[in-house]
């Protein structure tokens, strides 16, 4: 056995001590709780834009996760069942470029969706029109994300986790599918921020009535008064020598002519002679 061979065996003995004592480590401090991660770690980004980015590589995650793991676990099939979700996470920050992920949002979202799975499906097959495992592996990952954000972040609006399950869709989904996930995410918003989702409404409904208000102030209308004068203007629109027009059919309307104006002369000067002749 050359030196190259025994130091090569040598150094996968030492690896697979390695291995075995972090994964009893992991083990033993999952057991006592100690499993915890970093909400804020200061050496990756916590912006919007950065959990924005951790629901990504989330989704990408539960994806591999329910279709290796999840499925085999369900369906009782021998097959893959060494794909855990701590597992995908650490192969995923070692072949990734995460600086600009928040880290701490992408390990909470991977330990705690798949410890909560059976309570999420629960919460998400209450609103469908099939059963759970009959969705799209991506939808399904979609909604567990939505699901997880409404129950147990509470500091984030219902409306951010439907905008973001949107997003997620747009990038990963099928083109009809934000349908279903809205419809979902919405009724599962109405139950479990029911507060939220009313207060919401209200100040809709006052952002409403207010401007409404303000419009009427600045334009105030009668609209009884305007259909009064416009329906005046019609029955009694002038001529063009401004005098109202009159039916030809009115009898009884009198008119005075030339012909009438000399008569009512003539018998004036008649009757002044007459007056004269009987003075003579």
């Amino acid at each position: 056995m050359t030196d190259q061979l025994k130091r090569a065996i040598s150094a996968a003995k030492t690896a697979q001590a390695n291995d075995g004592q972090a994964e009893a480590t992991r083990i033993a401090s999952s057991s006592a709780g100690d499993q915890t991660f970093d909400m804020s770690e200061s050496s990756y980004k916590t912006s919007h834009t950065a959990i924005r980015k951790a629901r990504r590589f989330a989704m990408q995650g539960l994806y591999e996760w329910l279709v290796t793991d999840r499925r085999f676990d369900v369906d009782g099939k021998l097959g893959w069942k060494a794909n855990a979700p701590h597992d995908i996470a650490a192969r995923t920050r070692a072949t990734n470029a995460m600086h600009t992920v928040h880290i701490g949002y992408y390990h909470e979202m991977m330990r705690d969706i798949p410890e909560q799975i059976e309570a999420l499906d629960a919460l998400i097959s209450q609103h469908l029109d099939r059963e759970v495992d009959k969705l799209d592996t991506v939808e399904h990952a979609i909604l567990l994300i939505g699901a997880y954000e409404l129950q147990n972040r509470i500091e984030i609006p219902y409306k951010v986790v439907l905008d973001e399950a949107m997003k997620l869709n747009n990038h990963f989904g099928a083109t009809d599918a934000h349908k279903l996930i809205n419809a979902v995410l919405d009724k599962m918003a109405g139950e479990l921020r029911a507060l939220e989702v009313q207060a919401d409404t209200n100040a809709n409904l006052r952002t409403s009535q207010k401007a409404a208000a303000k419009q009427s102030e600045a334009n105030p209308v009668d609209s009884i008064e305007t259909a009064t004068e416009t329906e005046s203007a019609i029955i009694d629109e002038p001529t063009a020598s401004n005098k109202p027009r009159i039916s030809a059919n009115k009898a009884n309307v009198k008119r005075s002519s030339a012909s009438k104006a000399s008569a009512n002369i003539s018998d004036f000067k008649a009757s002044k002679k007459n007056a004269n002749d009987t003075k003579d």
